[in-house]
């Protein structure tokens, strides 16, 4: 589908339907029968501000039954201000309006919009992960009482802490949340087949980075003083241990949206992981051996017509749908194996 303008996420909802979101305009939409509906819903209340809008989505496993979804997304608070939060959703049965069910966490730190993030993920177990950005602000990726710079784990029907999180006996609620730490602005979070956490988040012009989450693990992003982007991402003169990455980049391609790629059709491709580029506009796939170590990366042509590229969704048939970025004309693009 074309016509779309900054969509952020493109999730399926059964029966060939799907939702997307516009992170600038606020705007949620339903794609059923090649035709595309905007659906009810308060896009007066997103804060839309530099990279911060209407951003990563995730559908319930249970969405058959009970219509939830989530969002990430910037909010204007009643009486002013404004946030990152995480919101449940329900989708009436005709599929024109979308009712707020509940904020399961909300006071992401913000600036200008800068480092926003934010990146929804529904795990194996049932958890919701979120990857936050640091809002370009240089002590929040290593405070462990802000949100900011982190992936969040959470019970995604009560927006409580998840009772495995490493610092779930701390004093401090935020705290409680906490996965890992020491990030700057996640984008893309994925779970492998053997249930191995990742991310992709963007380095300071060099060193996007794609990252193996360990619980309660130190990814060494502190800018500081001020907000200091000369240092490594992975510092590792920080006190205690800091996670090096992965994979990381010469020249930042800004990867953005991840995926593992399923589906013995894929060939080589299945088990990879797929990584869209902001900057760099293409796919990068990524092959990884059992213990998480790079094999080889690939970033096929026929990807690299469409611009500056967002998102990727892993469809039912295993096709891949993944959206652009380029502020006017864009588009879902449904990409299949051959």
């Amino acid at each position: 589908m074309t016509g779309l303008s900054n969509p952020w996420d493109v999730q399926p909802i059964g029966s060939g339907r799907l939702l997307i979101t516009e992170r600038d305009t606020g705007r949620l939409l339903l794609r059923e029968n090649r035709n595309t509906r905007q659906v009810q819903f308060p896009s007066n209340r997103v804060w839309v501000s530099g990279e911060t809008g209407l951003m990563s989505m995730e559908v319930d496993p249970g969405f058959g039954t009970n219509h939830r979804f989530y969002t990430c997304q910037g909010w204007l608070k009643p009486g002013g201000g404004h946030d990152i939060r995480v919101i449940a959703w329900r989708l009436n049965d005709a599929g024109t309006r979308a009712r707020l069910v509940e904020t399961l966490l909300s006071g992401f730190p913000t600036s200008t919009g800068r480092h926003g993030g934010c990146r929804l993920l529904i795990l194996a177990n049932g958890a919701l992960l979120v990857g936050t950005g640091d809002a370009a602000q240089g002590r929040n990726p290593r405070n462990l009482r802000s949100l900011g710079g982190k992936t969040l784990r959470m019970n995604r029907m009560t927006g409580r802490p998840w009772p495995g999180n490493r610092f779930i006996n701390s004093d401090s609620r935020r705290k409680q949340y906490i996965h890992t730490f020491g990030h700057r602005n996640i984008q893309g979070l994925a779970q492998r087949r053997d249930g191995s956490l990742w991310n992709a988040e963007h380095g300071p012009g060099i060193e996007d980075e794609v990252n193996k989450l360990f619980n309660g693990a130190d990814y060494g992003w502190h800018p500081v003083p001020g907000y200091n982007e000369s240092v490594p991402m992975t510092d590792h003169s920080l006190p205690g241990r800091q996670i090096s990455a992965r994979w990381d980049s010469g020249p930042t391609p800004a990867t953005s949206g991840a995926a593992f790629v399923r589906g013995s059709q894929w060939g080589a491709y299945e088990g990879s992981l797929a990584v869209a580029c902001l900057q760099g506009s293409r796919v990068i796939f990524m092959k990884f051996d059992s213990a998480g170590r790079l094999k080889w990366t690939r970033a096929p042509r026929a990807l690299r017509q469409f611009g500056r590229l967002r998102s990727v969704t892993v469809a039912p048939d295993n096709d891949l749908l993944i959206t652009s970025d380029n502020d006017t004309g864009d588009a879902i693009i449904r990409v299949s194996p051959r």
